[in-house]
Order: structure tokens, then sequence, then C-alpha cells
């Protein structure tokens, strides 16, 4: 039964996003006659109940510390709880009260204003380290500054489902498909599809995070359930669902895996329908990318891992962004820079990539770290998604050539590694 490929790791700490900045807009009206400016909270972004008092400016600061106090202690007397009182940027308060109590405070000849107080939301983006570690951020296609020029590339996620309405993606909603539930809209109760959509392609917009192909159109395609377990079947029709639009779709994304192997021959031979799908798929012109699975153990007895026809990901630890192994690690205790200790091998990996305490997007509109292949695969198709936006021609062999020819090797080996070969590790600085 094919199961999301890092479930066992999804105990991990979910990070909800961490302002780093944040700016608002309000106008504050002048007013010198003894009637303040007061502004009723209408609109969407104000919080109901409460207000922000600014006082009009004093002659010294003495008589300005002498009018704040007074103003608190008459807000206080009035039913207003006062939350915070300015002293040296401005000289007010902000307090919650009722509309009426904020109206009588704004008669009185020592207020300025009287305005509700607004939501706001942090601006600052984060460049993740995944994006960092295969520099993303030095792609001339992606094109990282904040501000939000997408790649034109289509990508299909075909896992729990992707959060259709996620502010930091760009989500092709007429593309969505349930293969779990067809008669459902496509919804990720669990968390993982969004997540991979993140790496893939957050939107450069100054905001969240941001992807390795800022703003690539994600596909959803559903074929796991909220637990992250599926079938073959179900797998299956989101493989014939890409393929029936493979004059759209480029690239897939499968973080996802069961037992099989390669039988050389497309599943002809050992009947492996899923095989077959792909083949089909890759021969439409999609590029594949798939996780190698969690095992620790060899990919050729994992599919899709184990087909030649994929690109398959192993995952690197990295906790910092930069070769050398001096990152601190932080979810997890592997080593900096190293083979990730829960990652598959074998002659099936053909590139490595990030996979360990990974930021991306999440369900409901939030962010979280996730480990992984899982994680480690969606560079990769972020990666192949940025090769076929200069490149709109190009095969899935030729695609799938030119990222393992621009890998590199400046990873610390052998470390985890349970085999005899070194993979490249994804490097996007040049497309």
């Amino acid at each position: 039964m094919p199961k999301l490929i890092g479930a066992a790791l999804l105990a991990l700490a979910l990070a909800a996003a961490s302002p780093t900045s944040a700016t608002a807009t309000a106008s504050t009206s002048a007013d010198t006659s003894t009637t303040a400016a007061f502004t009723t909270a209408t609109q969407s972004d104000q919080v109901p109940g409460r207000y922000i008092v600014t006082l009009k400016d004093a002659a010294t600061q003495a008589d300005a510390t002498a009018t704040v106090h007074a103003a608190v202690t008459q807000a206080s007397s009035m039913g207003a709880r006062v939350r915070h009182v300015y002293r040296h940027a401005l000289h007010g308060y902000a307090a919650s009260m009722s509309a009426s109590a904020a109206a009588a405070i704004a008669g009185d000849p020592l207020v300025q204003s009287v305005q509700p107080e607004r939501r706001v939301r942090a601006l600052a983006q984060t460049v993740p380290t995944g994006v960092d570690r295969v520099e993303a951020d030095l792609s001339p296609t992606a094109a990282i500054d904040g501000k939000d020029t997408r790649v034109n590339v289509d990508v299909a996620v075909i896992d729990t489902g992707v959060d259709a309405n996620h502010p930091d993606l760009n989500v092709y909603k007429a593309g969505a498909k349930n293969c779990w539930i067809p008669q459902l809209p496509v919804l990720d109760m669990h968390g993982h599809g969004t997540h991979v959509a993140g790496i893939v392609g957050a939107l450069d917009n100054n905001a969240g995070v941001v992807g390795v192909a800022p703003g690539a159109r994600i596909w959803p395609v559903q074929v796991l359930n909220p637990l992250g377990m599926g079938t073959d079947a179900d797998v299956i029709c989101g493989i014939d669902y890409v393929t029936q639009h493979a004059d759209q779709i480029d690239v897939v994304n499968m973080s996802l895996g069961g037992g099989g192997s390669d039988d050389g021959q497309c599943g002809t031979v050992n009947n492996d329908a899923m095989h077959k799908a792909i083949c089909a798929s890759v021969a439409a012109g999609v590029t594949y990318v798939v996780a190698a699975a969690n095992d620790h153990a060899d990919a050729k007895n994992t599919t899709p891992a184990a087909y030649d026809e994929v690109i398959t990901v192993s995952a690197l630890a990295d906790f910092d962004g930069k070769s050398g192994g001096l990152g601190k690690a932080s979810c997890r205790t592997d080593r900096d820079d190293t083979f990730a200790d829960f990652s598959n091998y074998g002659a099936d990996i053909d590139l490595i990539a990030p996979g360990v305490c990974i930021r991306s997007t999440f369900r409901n509109g939030g962010y979280a770290v996730l480990s992984g292949t899982s994680m480690a695969a969606p560079h990769v198709a972020g990666g192949a998604a940025l090769y076929k936006a200069t490149h709109p021609g190009a095969s899935p062999t030729a695609v799938k050539a030119a990222l393992v020819a621009a890998g590199g090797t400046d990873w610390l080996w052998p470390s985890e590694d349970g085999d005899g070969t070194k993979e490249p590790l994804l490097r996007l600085r040049g497309f």
C-alpha cells in the first residue's frame, strides 16, 4: 500500500510562521479642534472592541507623563482594559473598550485621535535552508528577490492534496483532481502535500517562505487519505489524470511509495500497472520526481523509487544551507551536510537534496518543519521546473541528465550512506 514518504517522521515540530518584521499602514487625522478624530471599526483588518488612543503633544515631558497617567486612569474608570501605555514614540495607550466608551474618550480635549486596532502580518520572507543549499536563490530563472516573479511551469503534486487557498502558493484550482474520493473536492487534511508544494514553488512574495521554483502552478492531485495512506489504484488514477493533461503538466512530484521492484520492462514482466502507467506518462513528455523512501535500505525494493524512468532522490541533512558540516542540528540529531540517517540509498538514486528540518507551507494556511525524502524530492521537482522554464521542449530524459550533470559533490560522505556511490547534490545556480 503506497504511503507518504516520511509518515514516521511527522511527529517533528510543526513550526508556525515566525514573523521577523511586520508593517502596517494607518492614517491618523490631524486635529486642532477640541474634538478628537474618531474612526469606527468597519474594515476587515480591524479588531473589534480594541482601540489606540493618541494624546495631543504636551509642552514638556513631565506634562506628557502626567497627561498619560490621567488618561489611563480615566479610561479604566470607564471600563476600558488598558493593554499598552505609550510614553516615548508617542503619548497614549491601547485598550479594549466599548464603542461608546471610545467615542466618549474621543471627546476629551486632550485626545488627538481614537482609532481601531488593526491586524498586521509578517511581510518578511525566509529563504529555507534547502533552497539556499541547492543554490536556487542564485538561479536567474527563479529570480528570488521578493517581487513575486513566477516561474511559468506546471507541476502536479500527487499526494494528500494541497491547501488550495494557501496565500503562499499558486494553486491551479481548475487542475485539482481527487482520486481518493472522486466525489469530493481536493482538501489536504494531512498537510504533507501542501508542505511538498511549498518546497516546489512557494511564492516569492516577501512573506512566509519561498520555493525552489517560485510561483510555479501547482496541480493538486489527491491520492492519499488524511492519514497519508492510499492504494496503487488511486496513485494510478493520479498518473492517468496527469497523462491526460500532459500537454499542460511539465513535472510531477511523488513523495510516496510502497513495495515492489523494477523489472526493466516498464512493468510488462512483473505485471506492475503503476510502472506501466508512469512509463506511458513519461513517454508523453512528463518528468517524474520521486522520493527514495525512509527505510535506510536499498531503494531497489521500493516503488516508484526503483523505476529507471523517474528521478529518484535521497535526503541530505543540512541545517545551515551551506557546505562544510558546520551547521548546528535543530529538529533532528543528524550530522550537518551528511546523508540523512533515515534515507534509502542504492544504484537507483539519481540525486540527493536537502530533506531534514525543512520549513515549508502547511495546511490551513500555515507553515511547518518536516523531514524525510518526501522533502528532498520536491527540491528536485522545483529544479526540473526551472529547467523546463528555459527548455520547454526538453524530454524527461534530457531534464534528468541536465540535473544530474549540474550536481555537486560538496557534501560530507560516506557517513550514513549505505552504498559505495556519492550521489550528486542538486545544484541550481546555473538554471
